[in-house]
């Protein structure tokens, strides 16, 4: 069996892990899974969306299969001009999370760009396997799309994006809409997705017991998502998007990801795969990350780098 040698974390980043591994362990089990859902709401949020000058709304809309799904919208009061639309999905494994979790990170754009962000409260696996989180998370694209007008946003101005399995359901969506002829995207903004059920590159071996998010918790995202058909010829592109062999057609897409983390080579593997097809993707690897490191050591300065740089491309395109 080969041997793997995971690069090192980057100083200030190891330092911020040794401060929270007794609350946040590398690896993360299905038995995990009722307790970190019974994360308690943030009490700053509502705070945060009235200092961008934001108000929220929640709708009902059809989902999957029409079920109904809960969408929260994000817009400055009486907004009578169409502004860039900002599609949000967020991370969890796939397994955890809420509508509210990342979403924070976007907000200042409803006060600098007049942004309108819907954020989809998808439902999970193991209770709702593939393709329900992905069909759910597609429909709520296209409900966004056709009540564009009424929402206050510019059509072709619709960006998607969200981190960790909020990245990966976003290359799904954005898949989904090139395939089916869906809403017209201007972007897609992939932050250090899951992209890849089968868990065999050099970098998904790399990270086994450390780091955050590592070998094992992979495997049991993917195993929830995806049961027994996880690593086998019967998984859908739309599901594990690193499966997709033509990844023409896309808009331009934006990847980030850690170099001390799983998800790193099929991130490098997804933008290369975007550009043999002469699509435009922008990577950046950053050295000694590991997963989700902005969100957990926000002031470290390679934190600080990657959130100024995604910030610096997502302008480009909401200004585009």
């Amino acid at each position: 069996m080969p041997t793997y040698t995971a690069p090192p974390f980057d100083p200030e980043l190891g330092a911020a892990l040794d401060l929270v591994a007794g609350i946040i362990p590398p690896t993360f089990t299905p038995e995990m899974i009722p307790l970190m859902r019974e994360m308690p709401f943030d009490p700053a949020f509502d705070e945060l969306v009235a200092s961008v000058g934001a108000v929220h709304e929640e709708r009902t809309i059809p989902g999957c299969n029409g079920d109904e799904i809960v969408v929260s919208i994000y817009r400055r009061p009486g907004q009578d001009t169409a502004g860039p639309g900002i599609y949000h999905i967020h991370g969890g494994g796939m397994v955890i999370g809420n509508r509210f979790a990342g979403v924070q990170s976007f907000l200042p754009f409803v006060a600098s760009h007049g942004a309108v962000i819907v954020s989809v409260e998808y439902r999970l696996a193991p209770e709702f396997p593939d393709p329900v989180p992905v069909e759910d998370c597609y429909a709520g694209l296209v409900w966004t799309a056709e009540n564009a007008a009424e929402l206050g946003i510019d059509p072709t101005r619709i960006i998607v994006g969200g981190a960790s399995a909020g990245g990966g359901l976003s290359a799904g969506v954005t898949l989904l809409a090139r395939d089916r002829q869906g809403p017209a995207l201007r972007a897609s903004l992939l932050i250090y997705p899951m992209l890849d059920d089968r868990n065999e590159t050099v970098s998904s071996h790399q990270f086994q017991g450390i780091g955050v998010w590592d070998r094992a918790s992979n495997f049991t995202g993917w195993n929830a998502l995806l049961g027994d058909r996880r690593g086998t010829d019967e998984v859908s592109i739309y599901a594990a998007p690193a499966r997709a062999e033509d990844l023409s057609g896309l808009p331009p897409t934006f990847i980030d990801v850690g170099s001390a983390e799983v998800f790193r080579d099929e991130c490098v593997a997804y933008a290369s795969q975007i550009w043999a097809a002469g699509g435009t993707a922008e990577l950046h690897v950053w050295p000694g990350g590991f997963h989700g490191f902005d969100g957990l050591a926000p002031q470290a300065q390679v934190s600080i780098a990657m959130v100024d740089t995604r910030n610096r491309w997502l302008t480009r395109m909401l200004e585009a």
